[in-house]
């Protein structure tokens, strides 16, 4: 008995730094998230300038890109948030397996989103739209590019936390890792609503 009175404050103390670590970790992301809000929120606030003084070159890049290309891929990524969310929910039940399916699939539609971005980009520089060709290139091809580098990382991240989870990394009481990366996640998605919306809808 007295040795189990002795081991409570350790156990309790370990508990109190282990949830301290978590927060901590959480609170890092958050403050990673609202650097990279501010950095895109300048890109697509240059975007939205431009538009409002040329509308008609908006809308000729509009016919180019071809909305239900970018629809579809909107689609795709929307879909990988909600894998996401599945494997998050596998492992918080304990479901190893299910984790590594659900969070592979994110990866995949990852890929599949990048794929059809460059095929727009194609599409779209045979059109004569180029990074360097006009202003419109410059502030469209910055903040998608810079997206789909956000995406990429994503979808390396995601193969991690696979491979994590085959090695047995995470299960029911530890699944911080697969956690934030929901939070990244989550937060290119957001970022693609706002960017479809501002430029190819609005």
């Amino acid at each position: 008995m007295s040795e189990a009175r002795i081991d409570t404050p350790q156990v309790h103390t370990h508990s109190q730094a282990e949830a301290t670590h978590i927060d901590n970790m959480k609170f890092a992301m958050w403050l990673f998230l609202a650097s990279e809000v501010v950095l895109f929120a300048v890109m697509i606030a240059l975007f939205v300038v431009f538009r409002v003084n040329n509308p008609e070159r908006v809308h000729e890049v509009h016919e180019a890109a071809g909305i239900l290309l970018v629809s579809a891929n909107t689609f795709l990524l929307l879909s990988s948030s909600w894998t996401m969310v599945m494997g998050l929910r596998a492992i918080q039940n304990n479901e190893q397996q299910s984790l590594i399916r659900w969070i592979g699939m994110t990866a995949l539609l990852g890929l599949l989103f990048v794929g059809l971005q460059y095929v727009e980009y194609n599409t779209l520089s045979a059109e004569g739209i180029t990074l360097y060709g006009d202003e419109f290139g410059m502030r469209f091809y910055a903040p998608t590019a810079l997206h789909g580098a956000h995406v990429i990382v994503g979808v390396l991240w995601a193969l991690w936390v696979v491979y994590r989870g085959s090695k047995g990394a995470y299960n029911n009481g530890k699944y911080l890792g697969v956690e934030i990366f929901g939070l990244y996640w989550h937060f290119v998605d957001v970022v693609w609503i706002v960017l479809f919306t501002m430029i190819y809808l609005v």
